[in-house]
């Protein structure tokens, strides 16, 4: 397991951006940058800046695959941190329904093959 503290898990997440990122990973598994780009409306440099904080404190891991680079929660996250991730779809569910929307709605969305995640 990671070692992240509740004070590195809270201040990874005291912004909006790198918030609504947890919220569309842990609702959708594992996405790709172009996919959050467009799910949140934002630059492609701001969503990766924020991408590599969040990995760089170990609540995310990434995986290359051709030209796209994929993101989801790491595999081993404290028990404890999953959970609280998780009700973070609950405590802001209409800030996730519209980038939801946005990512269902997005054209060219990068192919998935069946083993991946």
């Amino acid at each position: 397991m990671l070692p992240i503290t509740p004070t590195e898990l809270f201040k990874a997440l005291a912004d909006e951006t790198r918030v609504r990122l947890i919220q569309l990973l842990v609702s959708e598994g594992e996405l790709c940058v172009c996919e959050l780009t467009a799910a949140l409306d934002e630059s492609q440099p701001k969503i990766s800046r924020h991408l590599a904080l969040l990995r760089s404190s170990g609540l995310l891991a990434d995986r290359r695959a051709g030209q796209w680079v994929y993101y989801r929660l790491h595999p081993q996250l404290p028990d404890w941190v999953t959970p609280l991730l998780a009700q973070l779809l609950v405590a802001d569910a209409p800030s996730l329904s519209l980038d939801s929307q946005r990512l269902q709605g997005m054209r060219n969305r990068p192919a998935r093959p069946l083993n991946c995640g």
